[in-house]
């Protein structure tokens, strides 16, 4: 494949012929527009968008269309979007439109995707098979560097992977950055002498992008292991300046809050599918793709459909760490796993800190319930000896 082939779903509006909106929306993001000009030469026509494929689906229609190569400026994110994501959603022929998912040919993807992907951090942990146990500070917001650094320490010595910063904690006053960070770091390797296990922090540096690979490099220079990012709000751009830059060596950890604005209508707008495939390009370590059992709005084979996509083969790319997050506790672990396998990073939030013995405690039950799932027992059988988990479905439930 040598142009970009996007899918759209859309509902035309009033009588509109479905044939028309698809070449409509191929025209509106290529050389068309509302009328006939002189200035549309032959040349110019050799870059018109094609329908290649138009079926009905539910109370609409599913289009494919093929996008000249030469349409698109190599490396260019903001750009790609401009064709494939762009004016269509305005036509007022159109009722309603979604983008369901766009591929993109290996000589438009001139990136190097994540720089340790699933098995570099397996590597930086010291795990193999089992999955990744991950948890955020909560609350979001209120706590100092000190509250912060207590709760990852608690979190560490329970047996933590992944601790992350929530997506609303940057650098404010409350709880300055270059503070926090010293004080986690400072508190988990206090917590690996006395575990010896190796846990990640990802620090939030979502910022302006003038100041955001900056950032980053003293992040890393102040002993970052892990970056986070909230790609939606701060940028495509953003996470491709972070993953190519080459003094960045830590996992970058991408946040994806923002998305159901664009994702949440099965209608209109823009699919997690998409989302999910650039920012595999662009170089996210791991990425949030939602739980099947939390309490988010998505279906299971949605879910399981974007872990394909950051794991499957992608032009020799490193495959993306699903993160499946979103009201999880120790009950809901089997659900998750058997629907999404083990290469998944299992994070909970008010699911490990509410646990009724504490942060710590809420870790080991969340472990616990991994352990059970991998030894093939059901979690309430597993509890009975495992008083941590015993705690934890007590309270919340084995589903």
């Amino acid at each position: 494949m040598e142009d970009v082939v996007a899918t759209y779903y859309f509902r035309p509006q009033g009588s509109h012929a479905p044939e028309e909106i698809a070449q409509a929306i191929a025209d509106e993001e290529t050389t068309g527009t509302w009328t006939d000009v002189t200035t549309r030469t032959a040349y110019v026509r050799q870059l018109d968008g094609e329908v290649e494929s138009l079926e009905a689906s539910g109370n609409g229609y599913i289009a494919k269309i093929r996008y000249p190569n030469e349409i698109f400026e190599p490396g260019n994110i903001p750009q790609y979007l401009s064709v494939i994501a762009g004016n269509l959603f305005g036509l007022g022929s159109l009722e309603a439109v979604r983008l369901l998912d766009c591929e993109f040919p290996e000589s438009l993807t001139p990136v190097h995707g994540p720089k340790f992907g699933i098995e570099g951090i397996r590597h930086l942990l010291g795990t193999r098979e089992r999955p990744h146990i991950g948890t955020i500070i909560k609350p979001k917001v209120g706590l100092t560097p000190e509250d912060t650094a207590a709760v990852a320490y608690q979190a560490a010595i329970g047996g933590v992977d992944l601790i992350k910063d929530d997506e609303t904690l940057t650098d404010q006053e409350f709880c300055p950055v270059r503070e926090r960070l010293p004080r986690v770091m400072e508190r988990l390797e206090e917590a690996k002498s006395e575990t010896g296990h190796e846990v990640l922090y990802a620090v939030n540096i979502t910022t302006g992008a003038d100041r955001i690979v900056e950032l980053a490099e003293e992040m890393i220079e102040l002993g970052a292991n892990m970056l986070m990012v909230d790609v939606l709000t701060a940028g495509f751009s953003a996470l491709q300046a972070l993953a190519g830059d080459a003094n960045i060596r830590v996992p970058i950890h991408v946040h994806r809050t923002m998305h159901a604005a664009m994702t949440r209508n099965q209608e209109h707008g823009i699919a997690m599918r998409p989302i999910a495939r650039l920012v595999r390009m662009l170089g996210g370590d791991q990425l949030h793709t939602g739980a099947v059992s939390g309490k988010m709005h998505h279906t299971t084979e949605e879910v399981q459909d974007l872990c394909t996509l950051l794991r499957g083969p992608l032009y020799g790319l490193k495959p993306t760490f699903p993160v499946s997050s979103g009201g999880l506790h120790p009950g809901k672990v089997s659900a998750e796993l058997s629907a999404l396998g083990r290469d998944v990073v299992l994070q909970a939030g008010g699911g490990i800190h509410g646990h009724p013995d504490g942060t710590a405690a809420g870790v080991m039950a969340m472990r616990q319930a991994v352990d059970a799932y991998m030894a093939g027992i059901p979690a309430e059988e597993y509890a009975r000896d495992h008083y941590e988990l015993e705690r934890a479905l007590n309270k919340w439930g084995a589903r």
